[in-house]
């Protein structure tokens, strides 16, 4: 329909693909685009808390730039005049980053990250920042600075997390594009939640700068939005190579741009539905889950129950998160323990307590895992499982103790369909897979070979385009 400056929900409805379009042709303006999306934030926002800072009159300065820019005639970017609020997580120059800690609280980087640098380099508008748990640890989303980030759908419960304040923000229309990250969940269960699309990146896909750690293999970028050509486009700023990175990927950014053309007709699928039986499910989850294998089989894609082997999984995984939890916030513990949340300082005491050999054992599974996984692949083109094994929980739990029966021992347990699948270092796609009678978004998971990326977006827009199950937006204000 036709967009009219006045009109700003409508606006703010459109995907991200298609203001881009409208910013390019001068059709609307960036000073438009990121007025409405303010006003957007300033009704919404205070029900869901996914915006957690800032800075209004900064972006419609960048926005008067940008359309300054625009009116000369030179080059624009990609992500040209799109607003974004950056993940609290990472580093943004002049704007505070706390960590969703209140050691950090009031913390002014003087440095961007260089994801961040990359996407407004790509010409996106920095809006302000979302709200994360402490120090991204966990999949619910809250923290002792800004309280709890409330679910669109339903505000009574969890958003999910660590990128839940991206989820919400943009399942909310209050952004169109979101940066998110993702070690165990982060970004994959947030976007389940939320009824909104993420997507996990391979190692190196999506270079990481500054950090402690040039060879973490666990811990990803990646790219979010309310579509997979909206994730994609963003996908297409975010990555290729920089000689600072070892493990970067070599192909540039731009290939993601290409139209995402590919039907599903002869497409090899694994279904999983509970990880060959190493994970529980809610009943609600596995029957929506079961239900899109229908969709590919319509398509004409042959489905076959089948996991790939993850018998060793759980451990790696453990071993190499406390390892990383050691690494990076080890000398927290030392100088402000009672500041961190007891769950955050459990995970680093593990990672103190490994020993040599626990290391040792853990890189070699890794190395069997990942190997065992490729070949998994040559048989198979996409693996397709549950998101997450629950619904959005209540907001005021730390995390489910049970899932369909079987206790959960911490606030790591609930999130395994998604942790057990990490270790294979592939790309996964969370994209939405409908809603349970009382409302609640349901994700599946589209999991390619390492390095596949594109194949799991024209894949996952394939099935958005059969099912429209994103096209659902929350009733809010």
């Amino acid at each position: 329909m036709p967009v009219r400056p006045t009109d700003s929900d409508a606006l703010c409805g459109l995907d991200a693909v298609e203001l881009a379009a409208l910013l390019r042709r001068r059709e609307l303006s960036a000073r438009e685009v990121v007025s409405a999306h303010l006003d957007r934030i300033e009704r919404v926002n205070p029900a869901l808390n996914a915006i957690v800072t800032l800075d209004a009159e900064g972006a419609l300065a960048a926005a008067g730039a940008a359309d300054e820019l625009a009116a000369s005639g030179a080059e624009l970017g990609p992500l040209h005049g799109l607003p974004i609020a950056f993940k609290d997580t990472h580093l943004t120059r002049g704007m505070r980053t706390t960590h969703g800690s209140p050691l950090f609280a009031d913390h002014v980087p003087d440095e961007d990250e260089l994801l961040v640098e990359r996407v407004q380099g790509a010409g996106a508008i920095r809006i302000g920042k979302t709200n994360v748990p402490e120090f991204a640890a966990g999949s619910h989303t809250f923290n002792p600075v800004f309280g709890a980030t409330r679910n669109p759908y339903d505000t009574t419960r969890s958003a999910g997390g660590s990128s839940g304040g991206a989820a919400a923000a943009l399942a909310a229309r209050l952004t169109p594009i979101a940066d998110g990250s993702d070690m165990g969940g982060s970004l994959r269960n947030p976007a389940s939640f939320c009824n909104v699309v993420g997507l996990r990146t391979t190692p190196g896909r999506v270079p990481s700068l500054p950090t402690n750690d040039l060879w973490e293999t666990l811990g990803v970028a990646g790219p979010m939005g309310r579509t997979v050509a909206d994730v994609a486009l963003l996908l297409s700023a975010m990555a290729g190579p920089d000689p600072r990175c070892p493990q970067s990927l070599e192909t540039p950014g731009s290939v993601f741009r290409a139209p995402l053309e590919r039907d599903l007709k002869g497409l090899r699928v694994a279904y999983a539905p509970d990880l060959g039986g190493r994970v529980p499910v809610d009943p609600e989850v596995r029957e929506l889950v079961a239900q899109q294998v229908k969709v590919f089989e319509a398509a004409g894609a042959h489905v076959v129950e089948d996991c790939p082997d993850l018998d060793g999984a759980e451990d790696v995984f453990r071993v190499l998160r406390a390892q990383a939890f050691r690494t990076g916030l080890g000398p927290l513990l030392e100088t402000s323990r009672d500041q961190l949340k007891p769950s955050l300082v459990w995970n680093i005491e593990e990672g103190l307590g490994l020993t040599s050999a626990d290391l040792a054992r853990a890189r070699t599974e890794h190395s069997r895992l990942h190997l065992a996984g490729v070949a998994f692949f040559e048989r198979y083109d996409v693996l397709i499982a549950p998101v997450s094994q629950v619904l959005p929980f209540d907001v005021d739990l730390e995390y489910p103790t049970v899932i369909d029966g079987q206790p959960q021992h911490s606030y790591l347990d609930w999130m395994r369909s998604a942790y057990l699948l990490t270790v294979l270092g592939a790309p996964a796609l969370s994209v939405p897979a409908g809603f349970t009678d009382a409302g609640l978004p349901v994700g599946l998971q589209i999991v390619g070979p390492p390095r596949a990326e594109r194949t799991v977006l024209e894949i996952g827009a394939a099935y958005e385009a059969a099912t429209g199950h994103g096209r659902r937006a929350p009733r809010l204000p």
